[in-house]
């Protein structure tokens, strides 16, 4: 008997003081402070400035892309609108160009085929436009904007290819000109725009039967 009552006091004590252990514990932990995690923070705040910039980026370019396309197209549409609002003519010459006659022995050839069939063939130099010698002999063609590529009243159609495929290729200005011109064909060109050069000796072109009507005080500055 005495021995079991031993056994029990033993047992009890040691759940005391396990208990009281285990609690102290509990109470240290409730007392102390939260341990911060460092760096944490400063990882999810990055995560969510990329995660919240990367759209945002991606508008962005979106947007840019969308306002070149606006001003490409409102540029076309301005020069719709400033030539499509004149009537279809046959119109007078409105200037002369200026060149000077070639060197003995640089002389180069072209010739113009005016509306009525009519052939016109000039002595040139090297550089000189199709404009320039058209409207320094008199030969009916507009160039209402002063050969800044900015009308399609120099058109002219080149007859044959070979010659065609000598000249350079079109800028994107002379392209959007040229949708603009009448009786548009494969070989158009603008006079202002092609040179004569010794690849081109014996040039010959069409002046088309009809062109826009505009006066050179339409491409003035008000």
């Amino acid at each position: 008997m005495a021995a079991r009552n031993a056994a029990r006091g033993l047992v009890s004590g040691t759940t005391s003081t396990i208990s009281r252990t285990f609690q102290q514990q509990l109470d240290s932990s409730a007392l102390a402070k939260p341990r911060p995690i460092l760096g944490r923070p400063n990882r999810v705040a990055t995560r969510a400035i990329r995660t919240a910039a990367s759209p945002l980026s991606l508008r962005c370019r979106h947007h840019h892309a969308e306002r070149e396309v606006n001003k490409s197209m409102i540029r076309t549409h301005i020069r719709l609108l400033e030539i499509s609002r004149r009537r279809f003519t046959t119109a007078p010459i409105l200037s002369h160009g200026h060149i000077d006659p070639p060197k003995p022995g640089e002389e180069l050839h072209v010739t113009f085929i005016d509306k009525d069939g009519d052939r016109h063939e000039f002595e040139v130099s090297k550089g000189d436009n199709l404009l320039d010698i058209a409207q320094a002999n008199d030969l009916e063609m507009e160039g209402a904007c002063g050969g800044s590529c900015a009308c399609s009243t120099c058109h002219v159609i080149v007859d044959g290819d070979e010659l065609y495929d000598k000249m350079e290729e079109p800028s994107d200005d002379e392209n959007d000109m040229l949708d603009l011109a009448f009786g548009l064909t494969e070989t158009s060109r603008l006079g202002c725009q092609v040179l004569m050069s010794p690849e081109l000796d014996g040039l010959v072109v069409k002046l088309p039967k009809m062109t826009r009507n505009m006066q050179a005080s339409d491409f003035e500055k008000s």
